[in-house]
Parts: C-alpha cells; structure tokens; sequence
C-alpha cells in the first residue's frame, strides 16, 4: 500500500492507482464533477497513477484550471461531432474564431450548410458521444510525425504550427479514431462534458458554456452583435492578409516581412481612427466622447490618437480622466474583503461629474479636479476649462458607457466607444488566443514597469479585475456606436520578451506558478520580434515603454 496525502489527511491507496481511481474515492467531499489533480503542485491528467507520498489536490469547474480543461474538452467534443456529422471528405476546414456571449463562435467550411438542421445533426453526435463516455485517450509523436499527419488530415494550421516547435514530441488527443492536437490538458472521458448548448448563428455555430461561478448552469446566449461584427471584421482581416495562425505570423518573421507587416497594422488602426474621428465631427451635437473598455485594452493611447484625429477635422478635444472624479479615499465603498472597490460606480463621484459636464456644456468656465492617487484625495491646482464651439471632451474612465454616469448629458451630446484587445490571431485552427490573455499579459509588463508589481502579483489580481469588467463593463459594450479592436496582430511575438522573464520569476511554490507555467508554455509557439520597428505612437508602446505620449 501507498499513502498520498489529500485535504489535510493521509489516504492508503493500492500501488498503480490511478487518480481517476482516487478521485472516485474523494469525490463526495467536492460540490462539482472531479476533471483534474494537482500533484505536489503541478497539474496532472487523471489517467496518470498516484505517486507515493505525493500530495494531491483535485480541480473541478469551478477552479481556473478546471473550467480551461473542461472548455478545451468540449471544442474538441465539438470539433470531432462536426466533423462526423459533415461526412468524409466535406469539410475544408473548422475554425474555432473567438468568444462570443458565454461560449465561441466557430466557423464551419466545406460543403455544407450550417443551418439549424445541420447544428441539431452535431448536437445528437455529441450527445452520442458523452452517453458513450469515451475515454480521451492521449499519445506521445515525434513533431516531424505530427506535422505529417496533421498535413494528411489538411489540418494545415498544425503542420506549420509544429515546423517552429523546439520539442522533439508533442501529445496528441483522440476520441475513437479522431485525433487533433490541444494546447493544455483535458478531461478523462466525454462524459465528463454533460454541460453546453449548441446555436446556429451568422452562419456558423455558437456554442454555450458554463461559467466558472456556474459551472453546471449554461446560461442563455446572448448576441453582442457590434462586438462579434468587429470580431468577425478582425479575423477577415487577418485571414486576408495571409496572418491568422501563429505559424503565419512566425513565417512572417523568419522570411522578414514582420517590419511591412507592423507598419500595415499600425495604418490599419490609424485608418479605423481616422474613420471614428469623422463620424464624430459629422455631427456637430456631439460634445462628449465617452470612452470605456477593459483592463489593458489601450483606452489612454486610443484617446490620445483620436485626439489628434479630431484636431485634423477643426475640432479642439480636452482628455477628461473619470479617475479624478473618484471619492476621496475614506468615502470609497469596500467590497465583501473589506478591499477597497474602486471599480464600482459608486467610487465616483457622479453628481459633481454631472454638474462640471452640464457647466460646460452651458459655456461656463470649470476649475476642473484632479485625483491625487497617494493621499487619496481629490485636489484643485487652478486648471480650468470652458467649451467653445469647436471644444470636444474626450472622457475616458470604465464607466463611460453607463448613463448613469452621465444621467443628465442628452444622448444626442454623447458618441461613445468601446474599446477591447479582441484578439484575431489563433495558436490553429482549433486553438484559439483568449483576448483574457493578452490583456493579461500587456497589464503584466505594463504594470511591471511603470509601477514595479510583479507577474505574480498582477496575476494574482487578475479574478478581481476580471469580476470588475464583467459587473461594469461588458454589460454596457453593445451600447456603444462604435466598437474598436485595440489588438495587434504582431504583439505576442514583441511581448514575449518582457513577459517571459516575469513569469520565470513567479516561485515553482507560488499559487500563481500554474498560471504562469500555462503562459510560459504559450509563448513557447511564438517567434520573438524585437520592439525597435514598433513606431512611438503605437498603442503597444502604452505596455512596453517609448511612447510619445504620457502614458
């Protein structure tokens, strides 16, 4: 007999037990289905044996681990229903897009029509599939054999993917005798993924998932269709030009065409800005540019290069920041921690705002505050403002789009603008980038330079950033007029870099290791492109430094 230890107490187990097997015996001490383990603090499949002395914990979807696993799963589920229920030999291609309401948009080619029909044919096979509970079984290739086979199937995202792979071997998932290749770890068996709803939607298929806070509930879908248009436009775009996959932006750096390829993304975004800006001066009533979007999504850089876009049509804006409108620091609501909320409405002081805004709307001189972040108080150094008629305010803050900041401001004064780092660019054709994650990563190396917090740290804040932006931002997004993806199709590659030695730096006994491992693995797909061809007015430089504005 062995002994592992597990939730403070000593387990004897039989020698070559697998941890499928163990969690069976403890599962009745977790409030959700057992999906995977974490052995002397590393991540481990189930179908791994129980090492002896070892100390294992076990993940469900209710932790981040878990719910990644149990998402990645159900895309594979997904990928191998869609393609039984096509038929052989009708499929070009499935292309797992970008997130969408609480689930994924994916993009299915061929011959074939994605109608509700076809979407209720792959929601039986699925169905098929979890009643059956197959095991996911996993087998170690060499990389060279991978990109072969990869290559037969015409899965050609991952046979280019595999050319830049520095390992010698590469693990490959399969479902009876469908095999595709998965960035992170899965579940045992399809039984485990009982939890998803399948839509027809714009001519691809959406499907539903739980969240983490639910993980048994998959709530109604919901369509954002202004953000999933900027997404769909974003992924065209990339798709057009020959750089959709990590393989083609790698190939872009090894051939030499990464400096082209910058400068046409930097004139790409500069033309969508230029395009904002016009819309705005066209209507003369609008006086109050609010600007809101999530962590790391750019807003300041954004808000300055609109600035000069609208001084180009006659227009003079003034950057207004929401944060110098906050509550002096005692009247700061707490959230259930006792923390400090300063992401909830409520720590601004939103009449005063409103009674400043309606001030200058009316033509009156405004000694305008500004918020000192070290004494937590609101301060006047005798800055003022009056609006002419070519004065535009240019407000940022994430609550910009909530009328309830802005109450007494009419809805013909106001343009408002989402903003968000959609990211277009996929690991394959299965494998998508979260936009999460990249903004993670930008905040990492920001937050690291400007104000010396760790990866660690920053990766430890992140649930509350991201409780924050799901409470008072996404709510709001689809009031926008104009949604805009602040997103580089070249930064992974130019943060890779900074990012790297931070997450090297994170303790192997730290609760933020996981993670950081899970990213260290991530940048492992890219080619690193060095920052000097970045131009000084590029949003990137709000992260890693050099920009020409003050950010």
């Amino acid at each position: 007999m062995w002994t592992v230890f597990h939730g403070g107490k000593e387990i004897s187990v039989q020698k070559g037990m697998t941890l499928l097997e163990l969690a069976g015996q403890v599962q009745g001490e977790y409030a959700h289905e057992i999906l995977l383990a974490s052995v002397d603090g590393k991540l481990s499949e189930l179908y791994k044996k129980v090492k002896d002395k070892s100390r294992v914990e076990f993940l469900t979807a209710a932790d981040k681990p878990g719910f990644q696993t149990y998402k990645r799963s159900m895309i594979f589920l997904l990928v191998k229903a869609i393609y039984a229920a096509a038929g052989s030999g009708v499929l070009e291609k499935v292309l797992v897009d970008f997130a969408i309401s609480k689930g994924v948009y994916v993009d299915v080619r061929g011959r074939v029509q994605v109608d509700e029909a076809f979407v209720e044919k792959v929601a039986e096979k699925m169905k098929e599939l979890v009643e059956a509970d197959l095991p996911l079984e996993k087998t170690s290739v060499s990389t060279d054999e991978a990109a072969e086979m990869f290559g037969r199937f015409k899965m050609y995202d991952k046979e280019k993917l595999f050319h830049y792979r520095r390992v010698s071997k590469v693990n490959i998932y399969s479902i009876r005798d469908f095999r595709d290749y998965y960035y992170g770890y899965m579940v045992p068996s399809t039984g485990c993924l009982k939890y998803y709803r399948l839509y027809a939607y714009d001519g691809g298929i959406v499907i539903q998932m739980p969240t983490l806070a639910d993980p048994e509930t998959v709530p109604e879908f919901v369509p954002e269709e202004k953000v999933f248009r900027c997404q769909k436009e974003s992924s065209k775009w990339g798709e057009d030009l020959g750089v959709d996959t990590v393989g083609d932006l790698n190939d872009r750096i090894v051939n030499g065409e990464i400096g082209e390829l910058i400068l046409v993304q930097e004139a790409l975004m500069e033309k969508k800005l230029g395009e904002i800006a016009t819309s705005i001066a066209q209507d003369r009533k609008k006086k109050f540019v609010m600007i809101a979007g999530p962590s790391s999504s750019g807003k300041t850089t954004f808000s300055h290069r609109l600035s000069i876009q609208l001084r180009t049509l006659g227009l003079k804006p003034h950057p207004i920041a929401v944060d110098n409108y906050f509550v002096n620091r005692e009247d700061t609501p707490k959230d259930e921690n006792g923390e400090y909320n300063y992401e909830c409405l409520e720590a601004i002081d939103v009449e005063l705002f409103n009674h400043d805004m309606q001030a200058l709307l009316a033509g009156e001189t405004v000694l305008m505050p500004t918020f000192n972040f070290k004494k937590g108080k609101r301060e006047y150094k005798g800055d003022t403002l009056t609006m002419g008629e070519e004065d535009i305010l240019v407000i940022e803050g994430i609550h910009g789009l909530n009328d309830r900041l802005s109450y007494s401001l009419s809805p013909e004064n106001k343009f408002k603008i989402y903003i968000s780092a959609l990211t277009q660019l996929n690991i394959d054709e299965h494998n998508r980038i979260p936009s999460t994650d990249g903004r993670l990563i930008r905040r990492m190396v920001r937050d690291a330079r400007t104000r010396g917090t760790s990866a660690k740290d920053t990766i430890a804040m992140w649930p509350s950033v991201r409780r924050g932006e799901e409470e008072n931002i996404f709510p709001y997004q689809e009031s926008a007029d104009v949604v805009f993806n602040s997103a580089l199709i070249y930064e992974l590659a130019v943060l890779k870099p900074y990012a790297e030695p931070l997450l090297f730096g994170i303790p192997r006994d730290a609760p933020e290791y996981i993670e950081a491992k899970r990213l260290l693995k991530f940048f492992d797909y890219f080619l690193t492109v060095v920052s000097d061809n970045i131009p000084q007015n590029s949003l990137l430089r709000e992260f890693i430094g050099g920009s020409c504005f003050n950010v």
